[in-house]
């Protein structure tokens, strides 16, 4: 089965003071995967900046970066995709090793040569910027990997609790709101969730990793798509031996299949913001973030026009 997607996503920055030298880095194009083909991409600036450069993250992650040397007021970033998104064949719960052996798989170990695939995945064992390997943590994760539990059974179990244990609350987190922060009051958005959920993995001694991209919502029955009504999302990867990495997606009690969509995947959030970087001015600064997913068969009816993005050539 496949499904094919038209993402748009825009970033407006409107400044209060003129802004002299803007360098920005922009994660916004669709990673391309065993699952997911990123058919088409456009990425649009304005005002158009003077340098800007395409490749590849230290994690593989597809990467703009530009700079903006004339003086402006505002910053619009335009970035339109086209996915084809197949659906994924998960291994069975039962059929993934003990999770106590995953851990001692990635532990290391004096003299031990690890196999490639462990080696990677041993960058996302330990501690970052957002995420925190902690013995509460660790002792309230235990619950859900008793000894000897398949590692995806006790993934799914982690999962399951965090959605039945934390209530969706946008109002209750900002983006730097610590993991410990969140774990404590039980409220928090996708990206919290995530956080917390790669800190107890980590805390068992497991190797997870911060998925962003997105996930497609529908509007309630008999009411149009709004556009810009969507937003971004998170989840997390596992490592399990043999069988690759497996997503988890806790805000929604799911393993992620056809109608997710993945733009990048790091450490933590720090490592595929959508658009960070410096800039010399500007003052206090307003920010609007539109973002619509739609099936690509429906672009015209919702948005009353052909998709900027419908050849299937990459542009950046």
């Amino acid at each position: 089965m496949i499904r094919e997607y038209v993402v748009v996503h825009e970033t407006r920055y409107r400044y209060e003071q003129p802004v002299g030298l803007s360098r920005q880095i922009v994660h916004l194009a669709p990673r391309t995967t065993t699952w997911q083909t990123s058919r088409a991409h456009s990425l649009r600036v304005s005002p158009d900046p003077g340098v800007r450069a395409t490749g590849e993250d230290v994690f593989g992650n597809p990467v703009t970066s530009f700079c903006l040397e004339t003086e402006h007021a505002s910053l619009t970033v335009h970035a339109e995709s086209r996915v084809e998104v197949c659906a994924r064949v998960y291994p069975e719960d039962a059929a993934s090793p003990p999770w106590e052996e995953v851990r001692a798989r990635l532990a290391y170990r004096a003299g031990r040569r690890p196999r490639p695939a462990d080696l990677d995945a041993a960058r996302f064992l330990f501690e970052s910027q957002r995420v925190r390997n902690k013995r509460e943590l660790a002792a309230w994760t235990s619950a859900c990997f008793p000894p000897g539990t398949p590692l995806l059974a006790g993934v799914r179990a982690l999962q399951d609790r965090i959605r039945a244990e934390f209530a969706f609350d946008p109002k209750a987190t900002t983006v730097s709101t610590p993991v410990m922060d969140v774990f404590a009051h039980r409220r928090g958005v996708c990206q919290d969730f995530a956080h917390l959920m790669l800190s107890c993995l980590r805390s068992m001694g497991l190797a997870a990793r911060y998925v962003s991209g997105y996930v497609l919502t529908r509007p309630p029955p008999g009411r149009p798509r709004l556009v810009g009504a969507d937003a971004s999302h998170a989840w997390v990867s596992v490592y399990c031996p043999d069988h690759g990495w497996v997503d988890s997606d806790p805000t929604n009690g799911v393993f992620p299949n056809l109608e997710h969509i993945t733009l990048g995947w790091g450490r933590d959030y720090d490592d595929v913001i959508p658009l960070r970087g410096v800039l010399l001015g500007g003052g206090e600064h307003t920010l609007d973030i539109a973002v619509t997913v739609v099936p690509a068969a429906d672009y015209e009816s919702v948005f009353g026009g052909r998709s900027s993005v419908a050849e299937t050539e990459h542009r950046s």
